[in-house]
């Protein structure tokens, strides 16, 4: 089957066949990381035992961190995890549609192939709609469909980069943000994306669709560790950490773009600590040349073809040590993939 081959072929960002690359630009987990706080908490957790089916405790945390009721807060073991939940309840809802951005996450177009679900060419034709701020690849403003203000649809922003976000302000005004199940994904900010959690707030007054998801959901869709790391997520000291981590990647970032400038490299736009590039490349040499080759010297860069869009790359900020790796080693990769 044709989907099926094509949900084994997903390409994703952090280590691969060759293991952990030695300077990674290609997962946008925070360069200053990990977090000293929810390290300490995900190291300390009691994982001789299972957590709290309800979760009650986490889900009163992430209400008051968010100003929400409880009952508004849904778990989810990643948020790759409730995209494909959400549309399956999409599916069971009668869908017929799915909207993506244009340029956008793999995974909403997997799991809507996986339900033989079409894609729309307009948001207000599809009953499960997508949209991510700032957005990936492209870490631009991603401003909220006209069609997301309609209740009747599943609108779904993706606020995985938000904790991460250097420049501009969100495009989503509260009125609209009112009607759209919000994803939230903190492993990326407090730079341990290796434990998977993650947590949705639902719109208010959705509480029977709520009840539908959770219903979706297999028991424990939570591990100790992902409680744990939620639970730091929401604490003083994380929050203060990445707040002091901020200013740090903009000014690493400011330094990578002109490493990728230096090289000839015409960069885009972002506003989050990642950002898409066309590399220069020497005649006759592809990309995915150029990238095997510097692989091969410990670096990874994420090819955006994933995303739709392509002949770019996507890199996070990173140190000024692999920065400089980065530097050093694109001339020879090139010569030797030429």
């Amino acid at each position: 089957m044709k989907n099926a081959a094509s949900l084994t072929s997903r390409t994703h960002g952090g280590p691969d066949h060759l293991g952990t690359p030695l300077h990674d630009f290609s997962s946008n987990s925070n360069a200053c990381g990990p977090c000293p706080d929810a390290l300490a908490a995900v190291q300390q957790a009691d994982a001789r035992q299972y957590p709290d089916a309800s979760y009650s405790a986490l889900r009163a945390q992430l209400a008051a961190f968010h100003d929400v009721d409880p009952h508004r807060v849904l778990l989810a073991g990643s948020a790759s995890e409730f995209v494909f939940r959400m549309t399956a309840l999409a599916a069971q809802r009668g869908a017929s549609s799915v909207w993506l951005p244009r340029y956008s996450y793999g995974d909403y177009a997997y799991a809507a192939a996986a339900w033989k679900l079409p894609l729309a060419s307009a948001p207000e034709r599809a009953q499960l709609r997508w949209a991510c701020d700032p957005s990936s690849p492209l870490g631009q403003p991603e401003s909220a469909p006209v069609a997301c203000a309609d209740a009747s649809a599943l609108c779904v922003l993706d606020r995985a980069y938000e904790p991460l976000r250097l420049s501009g302000v969100p495009a989503w005004a509260d009125d609209v943000l009112a009607n759209v199940w919000q994803l939230w994904t903190p492993n990326k900010a407090l730079g341990l994306t290796g434990v998977r959690a993650a947590y949705v707030i639902a719109p208010s007054g959705q509480d029977r669709l709520a009840a539908q998801l959770e219903a979706l959901a297999p028991s424990w869709p939570l591990g100790a560790h992902g409680v744990a790391m939620l639970q730091a997520w929401t604490g003083a000291d994380a929050q203060a950490w990445l707040a002091a981590s901020l200013p740090v990647l903009r000014q690493w970032k400011a330094a990578q773009l002109a490493v990728c400038e230096s090289l000839g490299w015409a960069c885009l736009p972002s506003d989050a600590n990642f950002f898409c590039a066309r590399p220069a490349l020497p005649p006759g040499m592809s990309l995915a040349q150029a990238l095997a080759g510097l692989r091969t010297r410990g670096i990874k860069l994420r090819d955006t073809a994933s995303f739709g869009l392509t002949g770019h790359v996507r890199l996070s900020v990173a140190a000024p040590a692999a920065q400089a790796a980065l530097q050093q080693a694109w001339p020879d990769s090139a010569r030797a993939a030429a």
